[in-house]
């Protein structure tokens, strides 16, 4: 069942970023196009990650996955809509997303009995990588790349101490496509 639920997020993960690279060297209505079946990989690779991280207690990580299906659902709206999601519910993404982390956090703090392990500070990186990074992906600012490569690196290390080499891989196959749109982005 691992391997399975390893195949399933990695694959949808790497299609996440291989199609978010492909969207920077498009023009714009291709770009949001692209950048749709992007957000959409997200949503479909999230519950086997999570319940990958639930299983190996990264209580962090599991809620910023989780946490983070909303924002991809406000990047899907706006790639599709073309436009800004009405401020309540901009507001209500904001607030799930810092809930979901306040409750990780508190989980990982709790079955830790404080931050006493490498993996959660590896899950902290995951954590300003993915949270700052979708952000200022939402907004089409290039600098969210980035981010998204702090988060590459610290989930291919969490993945590679907890033996999960198939998503170790994916992570580092992830970094580069990241680099490659955040190259394109920046001409």
């Amino acid at each position: 069942m691992e391997l399975f639920l390893q195949l399933w997020g990695g694959c949808f993960y790497l299609s996440n970023k291989i199609l978010f690279s492909l969207s920077e060297s498009k023009d714009p209505v291709d770009k949001n196009r692209i950048k749709q079946y992007a957000w959409l990989a997200y949503i479909v690779g999230a519950p086997a990650w999570i319940i990958l991280l639930i299983g190996k207690h990264d209580w962090i990580a599991a809620a910023v996955e989780t946490g983070g299906i909303p924002a991809m659902l406000l990047g899907l709206y706006r790639s599709r809509f073309h436009r800004d999601a009405h401020v309540a519910v901009e507001l209500g993404v904001k607030y799930a997303t810092y809930g979901f982390i306040a409750i990780g956090l508190a989980l990982s703090l709790h079955h830790f009995g404080g931050i006493t392990a490498l993996s959660q500070l590896l899950e902290i990186g995951v954590t300003i990588g993915f949270l700052l990074g979708t952000y200022l992906m939402t907004q089409s600012n290039p600098k969210g790349y980035l981010f998204f490569m702090l988060m590459n690196i610290s989930m291919s290390l969490l993945m590679g101490l907890q033996e999960k080499y198939i998503l170790m891989l994916q992570q580092l196959v992830s970094l580069c496509f990241v680099i490659y749109g955040y190259r394109h982005s920046m001409r």
